[in-house]
């Protein structure tokens, strides 16, 4: 159960923030074969002033910040796939492909407490984590 938090620098409608949060958990559900229902994305909206990023690219106003805090076991290809699907699914909204950056955090299912207060590495999560 990936966990993202997407911060970016300007605001965004309802629906392109809905859009920028939906093209980051499809990038997780092809790459790390997760359930179409395992959504946990928030969308933070910083203002520029209080983001700073590189000087050298052509939109700042354009540049994400990704985090994923995921379970440790998916292999380096699979991450590969991850973060190119990011953003190629992010280019059609506008966000250019070298204004990314993408922070994975790998732990072990031991230290996420989830369903009601269970360790989750003794919950079936319905899918596999060695993709």
């Amino acid at each position: 159960m990936p966990s993202v938090i997407i911060e970016v620098r300007k605001e965004y409608n309802k629906e392109d923030g809905i859009k920028i949060m939906d093209a980051v958990h499809s990038a997780l559900q092809t790459a790390f074969k997760i359930l179409p229902t395992d959504k946990v994305v928030r969308l933070v909206i910083n203002s520029p002033e209080r983001f700073a990023c590189p000087t050298n690219l052509n939109k700042p106003e354009c540049y994400t910040y990704i985090n994923i805090d995921a379970y440790t076991g998916r292999s380096v290809e699979a991450k590969r796939k991850l973060y190119k699907s990011i953003v190629e699914n992010l280019e059609p909204l506008g966000i250019p492909k070298d204004h990314v950056l993408i922070l994975l955090r790998e732990t072990s299912p031991e230290n996420w407490g989830v369903e009601g207060g269970q360790v989750a590495s003794e919950v079936n999560l319905g899918y596999r984590l060695d993709v």
